[in-house]
C-alpha cells in the first residue's frame, strides 16, 4: 500500500477524532469555561454545520489549486485551529476556532478522497477510498477514546493531540507526497458547478443525507436504545461502543474490496436493507447483553460499507469534478449527522425511549429505494463504460 494513501488517512483520523471526541469531553469544558452541558454540545453541532455548509464553495473557490498545495494548506488551517481552541479563554472564540477547524477539514476531506483515486490502479480505487476513510472508522474506534482519556481532567489537552495529528500528516505529506496531476481547469463559476445541477449528482447526495440522518440518530443515543442490556453501567456500554467502533473498521476495510467487486449499487442496496433491518431488530436486541453486541457488530459492519460506496459514487459520475462532487457528498454526510441528534431526539418523544430506532429503520429504507432510483449497475450499463474508460487511463 502506497505511504502517501496511508498518511492520508492520518489527517482524516485527525478530522473525524476532532469531529467527533468534544462530545467526551463536554463535562469538562462545561466546567472551565461556565456554560453549561448542552451549551458545550453546540460545539459539536457547529463544526459539523460548519463543515457542511463551507465544503461545497471552499472546492469551488480552490478548484484551480494544485491539490499537494491544497492538501498541504488544509492540514495547516486544521492544525492552527486546534492550537487556537487549546487555547481559546472564552466559549465564544472556542465556537469560532470550530468553524475554523471545520473549514480545514471541509477543504482535506474531499481533496484527500479524490487524490486517493489518483495514487492506484482503477481497480483498486474502491480500496483506496477505504483506506482513507478508515481513518474516520479507526478515529471512532480509537482516536475518539484516546482524546476522551486524555482530556479527562484537561480538556485543551485533547485539542494539543488533534493539534499533534494534524501536523504529522501536514509534515508526512509534505516530505512524501510527489507528482500529483493538476486539477482539470474549470474556467468559469458556472462551469464548476454544473454537475451539482444532474439528477444522478442530487440522488446521490440525497441519498447520503438520508443514510448518515438515520444512522447518527440512533448511534447519539445509542445508550437510551440499549438502557436494558446495560442497565445504566458505564462499563457495558464503553464494552458495546468499543465494539462498535472495531467493526467500523472492519466495514469500511470490507466496502472497498465490494465496491472494486461488486460495484456501488449492489452495496449500497444491500448495507441500507441490513442497516434497516438492524435498526428494526434494535428494540428487542438492546434489552440484553449478547443481543445489543449482535448490533453492534452487524450495523457498523453494514453502515461503514455503504460509507465507502457513497463518495465512490459521486466521483465516478464526473472523474473530472471528483473534489467538488465528494465535497457535496461530505456535506450532505455532516448535514445528517448534525440533524441526527434532533431527529433522534424528536424520535424518542413520538416513539418512546424503546421504539425509537423504528423511525431510523425508515429513513434507512428511504435511502435505499433513492439509491435504487438513481443508479444503475455499472457493469452492465453501457452508458457507464465512456466515464469507465477515463478511469482507466493513467491520471
Amino acid at each position: 500500500m502506497p505511504v502517501p494513501l496511508l498518511l492520508l488517512a492520518l489527517g482524516t483520523f485527525a478530522m473525524g477524532t476532532d469531529s467527533m471526541v468534544v462530545a467526551g469531553i463536554l463535562g469538562p469544558i462545561s466546567a472551565d469555561l461556565g456554560v453549561s452541558v448542552p451549551a458545550a454540545g453546540q460545539l459539536v453541532t457547529v463544526f459539523a454545520l460548519g463543515y457542511a455548509l463551507l465544503a461545497p464553495p471552499l472546492a469551488t473557490l480552490t478548484a484551480r489549486w494544485p491539490r499537494r498545495r491544497l492538501l498541504l494548506a488544509a492540514l495547516a488551517v486544521f492544525s492552527a485551529a486546534n492550537a487556537l481552541s487549546a487555547l481559546a479563554p472564552t466559549y465564544g472564540l472556542l465556537l469560532a476556532t470550530r468553524v475554523l477547524a471545520a473549514a480545514g477539514a471541509a477543504l482535506y476531506t474531499p481533496t484527500a478522497n479524490a487524490v486517493a483515486t489518483t495514487l492506484v490502479a482503477p481497480e483498486r480505487r474502491g480500496r483506496a477510498l477505504a483506506t482513507v476513510l478508515g481513518g474516520m472508522t479507526v478515529a471512532t474506534a480509537l482516536g475518539v477514546p484516546l482524546g476522551t482519556w486524555v482530556g479527562r481532567a484537561d480538556w485543551r489537552m485533547t485539542m494539543w493531540l488533534v493539534t499533534a495529528l494534524g501536523l504529522a500528516a501536514l509534515a508526512g505529506l509534505a516530505a512524501l507526497l510527489r507528482d500529483l496531476p493538476e486539477p482539470p481547469a474549470a474556467p468559469t463559476l458556472r462551469a464548476r458547478l454544473a454537475p451539482l445541477r444532474r439528477g444522478p449528482v442530487l440522488g446521490a447526495a440525497a441519498t447520503t443525507l438520508m443514510f448518515f440522518l438515520a444512522f447518527q440518530s440512533v448511534y447519539i443515543y445509542l445508550s437510551t436504545a440499549v438502557l436494558g442490556a446495560t442497565g445504566g453501567d458505564a462499563n457495558r456500554l464503553s464494552l458495546i461502543l468499543a465494539a462498535c467502533g472495531v467493526m467500523s473498521v472492519a466495514g469500511s476495510w470490507l466496502g472497498g474490496r465490494l465496491v472494486d467487486r461488486l460495484g456501488v449499487r449492489r452495496v449500497l442496496l444491500t448495507g441500507s436493507l441490513v442497516a434497516a433491518s438492524a435498526f428494526t431488530a434494535l428494540p428487542w436486541l438492546g434489552r440484553s447483553m449478547p443481543g445489543s453486541l449482535a448490533y453492534a457488530t452487524v450495523l457498523p459492519l453494514a453502515g461503514w460499507a455503504v460509507s465507502v460506496a457513497l463518495p465512490h459514487r459521486l466521483a465516478s459520475l464526473d472523474p473530472a469534478s471528483a473534489p467538488l462532487l465528494i465535497s457535496l457528498n461530505s456535506s450532505a454526510l455532516y448535514l445528517g449527522t448534525a440533524a441526527g441528534g434532533m431527529a433522534g431526539s424528536a424520535a424518542i418523544a413520538v416513539l418512546g425511549a424503546r421504539w425509537f430506532p423504528l423511525a431510523a429503520a425508515a429513513l434507512a429504507l428511504a435511502a435505499c429505494a433513492t439509491a435504487a432510483a438513481t443508479t444503475r449497475d455499472q457493469r452492465t450499463d453501457p452508458r457507464t463504460q465512456a466515464t469507465r474508460q477515463q478511469q482507466h487511463t493513467p491520471a
